[in-house]
């Protein structure tokens, strides 16, 4: 598996994997991290979580990854094929605001991404999924019917709902993502978020 601090990138076996993660009970990943900004804002604030920020660009991660921290780790894979050192390790995943293909498969019931998922996490997992307006018109759908077909895309692969809401500005604001700020000062601040249970 692929992992990245910086500019240097190098692959770490299952064996090392495990032993970074005998101190933590519960695993975080979040898909399409992006810049790894709230992988590494949660690890900060949650030293007994271990968080894996998973992007396939490499760039993006590079001034994130720099921070060294034990209960964080940054992972290059694509989301539709996430890497198999991480089968059944995740208690939690967050997918904030995807865009392009994570978006795309996301609501077009992808297997690959779906059962991916279901791969790499627990009995009992939790996830959370933010979507925001601008992305889902980008995939050809309103911030209301995009979040209806993703929530039925997830529930029929056994994710059950747990909660949906409507976010605004101020909401946006409070999570720590630099997209989320983008999205709280832009023109259109309309965001939904969607939690469910395995």
């Amino acid at each position: 598996m692929e992992t990245i601090r910086g500019k240097v990138s190098r692959e770490i076996t299952f064996d090392e994997l495990t032993e970074r993660l005998t101190k933590h009970n519960e695993v975080s990943i979040d898909l399409g991290a992006g810049d790894g900004r709230f992988a590494l804002r949660m690890a900060e604030q949650h030293k007994d979580t271990f968080f894996i920020g998973i992007d396939s660009c490499r760039e993006n991660l590079r001034v994130n990854s720099r921070t060294k921290l034990p209960n964080a780790l940054f992972v290059i894979a694509s989301a539709q094929a996430l890497p198999c050192e991480l089968n059944g390790l995740a208690s939690h995943v967050s997918i904030n605001f995807p865009w392009g293909s994570l978006i795309e498969s996301l609501l077009n019931d992808d297997a690959c991404l779906l059962n991916g998922i279901l791969r790499v996490t627990r009995p009992r997992a939790a996830m959370e999924i933010l979507l925001n307006a601008d992305a889902l018109a980008s995939a050809g759908c309103d911030l209301e019917s995009g979040a209806d077909r993703i929530e039925c895309v997830l529930n029929a692969v056994g994710w059950q709902t747990t909660s949906r809401s409507d976010l605004d500005a101020e909401s946006l604001r409070a999570i720590p993502t630099t997209w989320a700020k983008r999205l709280a000062f832009g023109r259109d601040p309309r965001a939904v978020r969607l939690r469910f249970q395995k």
